[in-house]
């Protein structure tokens, strides 16, 4: 079973982040990404950028389910901080 550090790890593997925060029980994960990496893109392709870049755990059910609940630039991720 896969803890939130490991899947943490496989998403700074799968893209440059400059701040990840994941939460989950061992099956079903769900992740904040902020990534120099998203910028220019649409929602839609910045979540695939990360589920690309973990298609072989996603395959192998070695990870069951990530559900991405931000994937955001380091400037709107700035601009939501208080």
């Amino acid at each position: 079973m896969l803890t939130p550090e490991q899947v943490k790890a496989m998403i700074e593997n799968a893209a440059p982040c400059e701040h990840v925060e994941v939460e989950g029980d061992g099956h079903h994960f769900f992740a904040v990404i902020v990534s120099s990496a998203f910028e220019g893109k649409a929602r839609l392709a910045r979540h695939r950028l990360i589920k690309d870049g973990l298609k072989a755990q996603l395959a192998s059910n070695e990870l069951h389910a990530l559900s991405i609940s931000t994937a955001a630039t380091p400037a709107e991720w700035a601009a939501k901080q208080p």
